[in-house]
């Protein structure tokens, strides 16, 4: 009886067991940073901390999350709203054109502007690219939790008097706002971590100044120290986005099944709506491949077909294992925290966003330095740059999957097991159906992640190992615009399936 009650309040204990590995491999690079700050000692920590120097870099990283935060909060979820819940024309072709920036990287983007506006630097520059790269990790969870919502409620609201105005935010946004705080959470801690786009940008933010202390300096006690601080602002991001969230259930459960919304008439508000999309759109889409249209067209355009061959199979290959280990890895801790949230399964989830916060070069570190020291014949194999992608971007599938538990049903699971069935057949026939569009749409975006990741491939890719993202970044760097187009083009190119089949289940509802 003592074990039953143990497995309902904390889970089945082989869940517990892998969730617990997995929020320990994402932790490796924070217990680096912190053995790091321990070896330094206090008296230089403070030293390295407590400098004009941070000052300036906080500033710089906190009004830029800001920033981009609540830009992309109000443009996801306005996008969201539009093609989900109005009469807009053309809503699903819409639907995809405001998911495809995700195909173009961050750095991409900053190199197609800078390519064609060298003054579009500095702050303003940097929170215009940034939102248009971020936004539709807002616009995605929101359309999908905006599919999932009862229309019976905004209707009882509407009977009871309420405004749509009122109806939308005392009714809809509280539904809404676990997938909100999700997207947000994840914008945020991609401009933490974010490095290529900057960099090119020229704003400097704490992961410019850390690449900038490896890369020029070898100072790793200042860079960790920057660190640190990158880490406490995650840990205030967490900690917000969890009391944000609340405990709300919000999964339905009841006779029948929930009818269509009625969509909202846009009315003489169409063509100003229209017009403002497809701004949006010219500028988050249109700027960046015509950048990539003018380099790969131009006599300084470089076409090494061998070359370009063997960085889009390598790229290509890593980004589906990484994809299937990610999300593999992301299954039972999204399980946990959704069907047996306590306080340890909440801080096994949260454990898995620290790597996602911190620069790829500090996660490359933390495991080449503790691969060497515990199993040194792990370093330079492809098995660690996969735990690299892993701890990077376990959040992008920890969301999207514990976002897809959160509405299925677990009463579903009871029937299963009354039936006779066992644990993992009854996750098998009835929960893996309902979380399949939340599995691929974690799959998509890791794929398009591991794709364009730069700095942790650069330190930890086997000797000869080179990808899209290395060779565009080693053209780039020197200015040789016309050198990184064709790897540029190619890294959309590999992306556009995966954002794709973000959209797939959309349309097809």
């Amino acid at each position: 009886m003592t074990l039953t009650l143990l497995r309902r309040r904390v889970g089945p204990v082989p869940v517990l067991v892998f969730a617990t590995g997995v929020a320990l491999l994402a932790l490796l690079p924070l217990g680096f940073v912190v053995w790091a700050t321990i070896s330094t000692g206090w008296a230089e920590a403070e030293k390295l901390i407590f400098r004009p120097r941070t000052g300036e870099l906080l500033w710089n990283t906190v009004r830029l999350t800001a920033g981009a935060v609540a830009l992309c909060a109000v443009i996801g979820t306005a996008t969201a709203w539009l093609v989900e819940r109005s009469n807009l024309p053309v809503r699903k072709a819409f639907h995809v054109l405001l998911t495809a920036p995700l195909a173009i990287p961050a750095f991409v983007n900053s190199y197609a502007w800078v390519s064609l506006l060298p003054s579009a630097t500095g702050y303003g520059g940097a929170l215009l690219i940034v939102t248009l790269s971020y936004f539709p990790f807002v616009h995605l969870p929101v359309a999908a939790a905006f599919q999932g919502l009862d229309p019976a409620l905004e209707e009882t609201a509407h009977a009871l008097g309420l405004s749509r105005w009122r109806t939308f935010t005392r009714v809809v946004l509280p539904q809404l706002r676990p997938a909100l705080l999700g997207g947000a959470l994840l914008v945020a801690l991609h401009l933490l971590a974010e490095f290529g786009a900057l960099q090119m940008l020229r704003f400097p933010t704490f992961t410019t100044a850390i690449y900038d202390q490896y890369q020029s300096t070898y100072n790793g006690p200042a860079a960790n120290m920057l660190a640190v601080v990158l880490v406490l602002c995650c840990l205030l991001l967490l900690v917000g986005e969890l009391k944000g969230r609340g405990r709300a259930r919000l999964s339905r459960v009841g006779t029948g099944v929930a009818r269509p919304a009625t969509r909202a008439r846009l009315g003489r508000a169409a063509i100003p709506v229209l017009t403002a999309l497809c701004v949006l759109v010219a500028l988050s889409l249109a700027v960046p491949l015509a950048s990539l249209t003018y380099w790969l067209s131009g006599s300084s355009a470089e076409f090494d077909a061998e070359m370009i061959a063997a960085t889009a199979t390598t790229s290509l290959a890593l980004g589906a294992l990484g994809a299937v280990c990610t999300v593999g890895l992301a299954i039972p801790v999204a399980w946990l925290v959704v069907r047996h949230r306590n306080a340890l399964s909440t801080f096994l989830e949260r454990s898995t966003y620290f790597g996602n916060a911190l620069p790829g070069i500090v996660v490359a570190l933390a495991l080449v330095t503790i691969g060497i020291q515990v199993v040194p014949g792990l370093y330079q194999t492809t098995v660690m740059l996969l735990a690299a992608y892993a701890i990077l971007f376990l959040p992008r599938a920890v969301v999207n999957v514990r976002s897809a538990l959160a509405q299925a049903p677990p009463v579903l699971d009871d029937v299963a097991h009354s039936l006779g069935s066992g644990r993992l057949a009854a996750f098998r026939r009835v929960t893996l159906p309902l979380i399949a569009p939340g599995l691929g749409a974690g799959a998509a975006l890791v794929f398009i992640a591991v794709v364009t990741e730069l700095t942790a491939t650069l330190l930890l890719a086997p000797i000869g190992t080179t990808t899209l993202a290395t060779q565009f970044w080693s053209h780039s760097d020197s200015a040789a615009y016309g050198a990184a187009a064709p790897y540029a083009a190619l890294m959309v190119l590999l992306s556009v399936p995966a954002t794709y089949l973000l959209t797939r289940e959309g349309i097809r509802r």
